[in-house]
């Protein structure tokens, strides 16, 4: 093999190396996250509250957020920017959605808790962020989501903010009917 062919060859194996890697790197990143609690994403889908004792000797403060990307003219905001929760207990908060469009839109909330340690600990039973919701022209709607932290959430965390972050959904505007928020669980 001539000097020239071997570094063609290094070469096409170095790439082939590259993009295998690049290909692997995001389910291995989400993988991390899911092991370590890192990145602060939660569940996706409904989840079961627990039956666990209340752990009535301290509080926790949850903190909403929430803001809307570009190109959806929604409005979300929590009806109670934040709760003072016991670990166990589960809570219900509501959330106003209201399209300010001309027409009827798709949009999803993205959800994100921090501290990231927090995101092992929260369990959402109820949460619209579990399907895309629909909004009429000029629609105002209130959903709920229902969460639990479990007791063994870390003493040293206070507080935990849950964000939302509104996008609209792919297809927008109008394929579908209106998603309702996803249940599970006994709350």
């Amino acid at each position: 093999m001539t000097p020239v062919q071997r570094t063609v060859t290094k070469t096409v194996i170095a790439l082939i190396g590259m993009v295998c890697f690049t290909i692997a790197l995001v389910p291995l990143y989400d993988v991390f996250c899911q092991i370590t609690g890192l990145n602060g994403k939660v569940a996706s889908q409904a989840q079961p509250i627990i039956s666990e004792e209340v752990d009535t000797s301290r509080y926790v403060t949850v903190q909403f957020i929430t803001r809307t990307g570009s190109g959806l003219p929604w409005r979300l905001e929590p009806l109670d920017r934040q709760v003072r929760v016991h670990p166990g207990q589960s809570y219900k908060v509501l959330f106003a959605f209201t399209n300010y469009g001309d027409e009827a839109r798709r949009g999803r909330a993205v959800p994100s808790v921090s501290p990231s340690e927090a995101s092992l600990h929260l369990r959402k039973v109820t949460c619209f962020c579990f399907q895309e919701q629909r909004l009429e022209a000029g629609e105002h709607l209130r959903l709920p989501v229902v969460f639990q932290l479990t007791t063994d959430l870390p003493e040293s965390v206070h507080t935990v903010t849950l964000a939302y972050t509104l996008y609209p959904a792919a297809n927008n505007p109008t394929l579908g009917e209106r998603a309702m928020p996803a249940q599970g669980g006994d709350a």
